[in-house]
């Protein structure tokens, strides 16, 4: 089958699918992963290569867009504390905790490899967790919390990612450079995306008027600023997420009623068709993953990606608790004159379990795992790549079933629906 045949083909399962889990009642999400896994085993279905550099410019520019431009203001800010520990601290203490049981778990996995396969699995999938969360009645703060944390968190994992690679590589680690090159490229991609979003309003403002040219320029422009910010090596997930929070309020003051009706119905079918192909495509590679493996170790691999996903979940969740704690001391620290934690930045124990339980992995710890270099510098192979690919699949497939399954359960155990219409 040739390729556009199969793109057509995954277009139209996806939509099918997706109209079916409404009938059904489960989320979407999931059944893409398993269409995808058993369309992946159909023998006539040739194998279809993702590049992790096309996975990163034609996914991640318009889905950080789209949800950077529609997230809640008022919650991201009352909440940001929440968001940033959740997107930076705790994407490394993944990392950490991942290397340490990885490198005493599985047999020839270096301190290196360890933290490869700890940053690769780091970040949550705001994609993931948004798509099965969706109509779940979940708290409007809670959803803002978890596409707060995406937004930034794949940009730690983008740099914990890196400095492994490069100590796989036989670089040596320096705490102090690789700090300083995570500022620099934090402070770099917020710059090019303050930029950015400025020579986009200016633009906006000259052609508003004219509906298709204004939907173009703010359909190319996450591209655009996402290319810019990459050439000169800094981060287009953040530069890309500040053009939109930025575009977001410009469009509140300019932009006419059937101009944001006109956007946000073309946004809404590109942004469900690429999750629909990044579902369908995390399935459809796991046969072509599972072949480089030898069959008698497939079962060892399962049960290791098992105990990671464990240990992520059980790592996110003490953060998360702790981050509770944290808040509510501070809050009744303060007195109310000086008091810095807002109420509403409070987080109760349903919804930090809720927080918890929905960090499944997705498309970017599938893309940096298929990214790993196939050969050292002295033209080696790089030393159990084929075992850390395969892990970090089982580990999104995990996640994405396994927590992606039971979440609906769970809220409708925790009655979240109806504490929110009390709200």
């Amino acid at each position: 089958m040739e390729n556009y045949s199969i793109i057509i083909f995954i277009l139209a399962i996806v939509i099918g699918l997706s109209a079916f889990a409404d009938k059904v009642k489960l989320p979407y999400p999931i059944l893409l992963v398993i269409a995808g896994i058993a369309i992946g085993f159909i023998p006539s279905m040739g194998e279809i290569e993702i590049n992790p550099e096309i996975i990163f410019l034609i996914f991640l520019p318009p889905l950080l867009y789209d949800a950077s431009f529609n997230i809640s203001p008022k919650h991201f800010k009352t909440n940001l504390g929440t968001i940033s520990n959740l997107a930076i601290p705790l994407v490394f203490l993944t990392t950490f905790w991942i290397a340490v049981v990885s490198h005493y778990m599985i047999p020839g996995m270096s301190w290196p490899l360890s933290f490869v396969l700890g940053a690769i699995l780091s970040a949550t999938d705001a994609v993931a967790a948004v798509s099965i969360t969706k109509g779940l009645g979940i708290p409007e703060k809670t959803i803002t919390i978890l596409e707060g944390e995406s937004l930034i968190n794949d940009a730690s994992a983008l740099v914990a990612y890196r400095f492994a690679v490069a100590a796989a590589m036989g670089s040596a680690f320096i705490i102090w450079k690789a700090t300083l090159n995570f500022v620099l490229l934090l402070g770099g991609g917020f710059l090019v995306g303050f930029v950015m979003a400025k020579i986009l309003s200016v633009i906006l403002t000259k052609v508003h008027k004219n509906t298709n040219a204004t939907i173009g320029f703010m359909l190319l422009m996450p591209f655009v600023t996402y290319l810019i910010a990459e050439h000169l090596h800094v981060s287009g997930v953040i530069a890309v997420v500040v053009l939109g929070l930025a575009i977001s309020r410009f469009s509140n003051k300019i932009f006419p009623q059937n101009l944001k009706d006109s956007s946000k119905s073309l946004w809404d079918i590109i942004i469900f068709l690429l999750n629909g192909l990044i579902f369908i495509l995390i399935g459809l590679n796991f046969r072509y993953i599972l072949k480089d493996i030898d069959n008698d170790m497939i079962l060892p691999y399962i049960g290791y990606a098992l105990i990671i996903t464990i240990v992520a979940l059980l790592t996110r969740m003490v953060r998360i608790f702790f981050q509770k704690s944290s808040l509510q001391k501070s809050f009744l620290k303060n007195d109310k004159k000086r008091r810095k934690v807002s109420k509403h930045a409070l987080l109760d124990t349903k919804n930090s379990f809720i927080i918890s339980w929905s960090g499944m992995r997705g498309i970017v710890s599938l893309a940096i795992a298929l990214g790993l270099p196939k050969f050292l510098e002295d033209g080696t192979p790089f030393p159990q790549r084929n075992a850390i690919i395969f892990i970090s699949v089982a580990v999104v497939l995990l996640t994405l079933i396994g927590q992606g399954l039971t979440l609906p359960w769970i809220v409708k155990k925790l009655n979240l629906k109806e504490e929110e219409q009390k709200e």
